[in-house]
């Protein structure tokens, strides 16, 4: 298939001709990071190019949250059949829908009404279309995809007992933060100490280049917050104040998302092929 020989075309390390370095080398490994973290958002962004194309009032006479819960599931069930993504994976990522999915009923609650889905949906279950799910699913399906692309290993990675204590208070505080208070920024703090010496190792081409995990962390929730101001921009989800008119969301929302992937990254973590490249110190 195409596809797979665009992958196995990204990861050849065949050596340069020459001694390439300075600003030449920089610009050959960021292009070609940038081509693998376009390739690692295949499912995000096969799933948002049809939240840009659809109507917002369907395609014959079928509401556009019921297309796209359609296109998700083909365009998950493709990559699974062409192997793009294992079994395994693939239960990792039903795990994220299920998580999210939960998420946005409580959040779209008539008693919380942090944002609401407007349009109609014959998929709709509790005021929630089942495609949101997708949403979150795409993260672990982006981690997935740029574990492999980027031949990724983690150095002094915490211990996974402490890893999935924070995982489940970042989850409890999206719940809990409408009735105790909001306690994302202690959450925050103490995944800093956690998280200090945990490095990702990456292969934009043929070397081995380092960042700290958190920056990642941090990077990736950025991009998703960007994704979210388009999507509420074509009216998929709206936020209380943004019925009237369209308005950038909030700053704030970047910290929820980067929790989000941390706690995206544990589940992802503890799949067995990518349990192996994770290095947990004594």
């Amino acid at each position: 298939m195409a596809l797979n020989a665009i992958d196995r075309w990204l990861m050849a390390t065949s050596p340069l001709q020459g001694d390439l370095s300075g600003f030449k080398r920089f610009l050959l490994e960021f292009g070609y990071f940038g081509l693998k973290e376009a390739r690692a958002c295949l499912f995000a962004g096969l799933f948002f190019a049809s939240v840009f194309l659809l109507p917002r009032a369907g395609i014959v006479g079928i509401p556009r949250y019921d297309v796209l819960l359609a296109m998700a599931l083909g365009i998950q069930v493709w990559m699974v059949a062409v192997r793009l993504e294992t079994l395994d994976e693939l239960k990792a990522i039903g795990l994220f829908h299920v998580v999210g999915f939960v998420l946005e009923v409580f959040k779209t609650s008539a008693a919380i009404g942090s944002w609401s889905y407007p349009d109609l949906g014959y998929t709709k279950v509790l005021g929630v279309p089942l495609f949101s799910g997708f949403m979150y699913a795409a993260v672990g399906s982006y981690i997935i995809q740029a574990w492999r692309l980027f031949d990724l290993r983690i150095e002094h990675h915490p211990p996974y007992w402490m890893c999935g204590l924070m995982a489940m208070l970042i989850y409890a505080n999206f719940f809990t933060h409408h009735f105790i208070g909001d306690y994302r920024w202690y959450v925050a703090a103490g995944l800093c100490g956690l998280y200090a010496r945990a490095t990702v190792v990456f292969t934009p081409y043929d070397r081995e280049r380092k960042m700290p995990l958190l920056v990642a962390f941090v990077l990736i929730g950025f991009f998703i917050w960007l994704a979210e101001n388009i999507a509420t921009l074509f009216s998929v989800w709206k936020y209380p104040n943004q019925m009237g008119a369209w308005t950038t969301v909030h700053l704030g929302k970047w910290s929820s998302w980067s929790l989000l992937v941390v706690m995206t990254f544990t589940i992802v973590a503890n799949l067995k092929h990518i349990k192996a490249r994770i290095h947990v110190p004594d």
